[in-house]
């Protein structure tokens, strides 16, 4: 039998009755639009998480007081409440560690920021000049905070366009304008650019004063939340920290890494750990839509021995005029081969169809990848060849005479 007698056979025996034909592909379509709705919104959640946290700033690390508990415990649960850090550490840093291309050290607290007729609670971040480039930190209107704001403990505030938004209303005209941080007149000088919100906190919905004005006005202390470094490369992260380790441990007079009053984040670290996480939720989820194919597949199994039953006395008549067991075997197995890829090219269109209105939605930006759709279609490919060859191996098997005399 040729390949063309295969597919004209394949076909008339599809399309004779394609209700069945249809219901049976429909669990196959469902099951490959399952996955590849679930990939692609595991990846674009990864992708989301690691755009967020590189938001933060390139070749970051993190300095927070805190303590260190060892191996597999970064730090107490009271990481960054204690009062460990200070300007001077900050310094220290930045003359003392090579391969440093920034550092900036802040204070942050929550407080309301009022103005006639409006208020908000917002985020206060007491910060020095630096901190808008290891930050990615950019202006839309007016100016940062500058060396000579920090130096005279100027009062002065840029506010998050959110903030911004909240005091004079939606792209209010807020530069110029005073408003009231802890019965303190700031004066507002500039507002920044939308980065938008993000498991990290909303950036946008901030303020910013000098760190010598938030230490003075604010906390009443001279120590600092946070110390952000920013390395010259992302190859010379490690080398940093550990750097930034040894010269504050000895600041600190610490002799025993593991009782050291601070942690150091390191960026990288925190993407790959994100990603690890995402990537098995990914699997997770891609798992539980991969059942609807295996429940797919013996629907295909079942068609496929129904099929074979009913055509009992035509597979005895072929027998019995020359045709060959791999004959009869090939036509049962190509029409569930043939059934499983149709359902998976309309699976792969419906799934595609769904990821893209996630992402018209704005919910989430799903991500269809080309590993995906190929991942689609081998498990069609498989599931029509598991799936087929008992019923296939059944057909073949049969005793023409007992199939000639089948009612």
């Amino acid at each position: 039998m040729t390949i063309k007698d295969l597919l004209h056979e394949t076909t008339s025996a599809l399309l004779g009755n394609k209700v069945r034909t249809g219901l049976t592909m429909l669990g196959i379509i469902i099951g490959i639009a399952s996955v590849i709705a679930m990939l692609a919104v595991g990846q674009g959640a990864s992708g989301s998480i690691q755009s967020s946290i590189q938001a933060l700033g390139s070749n970051l690390l993190l300095v927070s007081p805190g303590a260190q508990r060892g191996p597999g415990v970064q730090v107490s649960a009271g990481r960054g409440s204690s009062q460990t850090l200070t300007r001077a550490d900050a310094d220290a840093i930045g003359v003392s560690v090579s391969s440093v291309a920034a550092v900036a050290a802040n204070v942050s607290t929550r407080l309301q920021i009022v103005v006639s007729g409006a208020n908000t609670n917002t985020s206060i971040i007491g910060t020095v000049p630096e901190y808008a480039v290891v930050r990615n930190v950019e202006i839309a209107e007016g100016d940062f905070i500058t060396e000579e704001d920090v130096r005279d403990l100027g009062r002065v505030v840029v506010l998050g366009p959110t903030t911004r938004d909240d005091l004079f209303g939606i792209d209010g005209e807020s530069v110029g304008k005073t408003v009231r941080v802890n019965g303190i007149n700031f004066k507002v000088i500039g507002v920044t650019k939308s980065k938008g919100g993000s498991g990290f906190g909303n950036a946008d919905d901030r303020a910013y004063i000098p760190l010598t004005s938030a230490q003075k006005f604010l906390t009443g202390n001279i120590y600092v939340s946070e110390i952000s470094v920013q390395a010259e490369s992302s190859d010379v992260m490690a080398d940093v920290q550990s750097q930034i380790t040894a010269l504050l441990l000895d600041r600190h007079n610490i002799t025993d890494p593991t009782s050291a009053d601070f942690n150091v984040l390191n960026q990288a670290d925190i993407i790959s750990s994100a990603s690890s996480v995402t990537n098995i939720l990914t699997i997770l989820l891609a798992s539980v839509a991969g059942i609807s194919l295996v429940v797919g597949g013996i629907g295909i199994m079942n068609m496929m021995l129904t099929t074979v039953t009913e055509r009992t006395r035509e597979i005895g008549l072929r027998k019995a005029i020359g045709a060959k067991k791999k004959d009869i075997s090939a036509q049962f197995l190509i029409e569930s081969i043939v059934l499983t890829f149709t359902g998976g090219i309309l699976g792969v269109i419906l799934g595609w169809t769904v990821a893209f209105i996630i992402t018209a939605t704005g919910l989430l930006t799903a991500q269809v990848s080309l590993f995906a759709v190929l991942l689609a279609f081998g498990v069609a490919a498989a599931i029509g060849i598991i799936f087929g060859y008992y019923p296939a191996k059944r057909a073949a098997g049969l005793n023409p005479i007992e199939a000639l005399r089948y009612e």
